[in-house]
């Protein structure tokens, strides 16, 4: 199961994005800051796409998303 790249900087100016900061991005996982969404006026520059606020996670979490029970699924 692959699960989102949580990527560590900003696509368009390169700031750093830790998984617990807010950052949005667009189908195609390209990620981008809350600066940097308001500048490209909530739009992938890469694909036109619209772009979502990106899930958080703890600072100290795995980068592996946990596997749920079948019934659960």
């Amino acid at each position: 199961m692959n699960g989102l790249a949580m990527r560590v900087e900003c696509e368009r100016c390169g700031a750093s994005l830790r998984a617990d900061d807010v950052a949005y991005i667009c189908s195609y996982e390209c990620t981008y800051c809350a600066v940097c969404y308001d500048a490209l006026e909530r739009r992938c520059k890469n694909c036109g796409g619209e772009l979502a606020r990106r899930p958080r996670r703890a600072p100290d979490a795995e980068n592996v998303c946990p596997v749920l029970p079948d019934s659960v699924a």
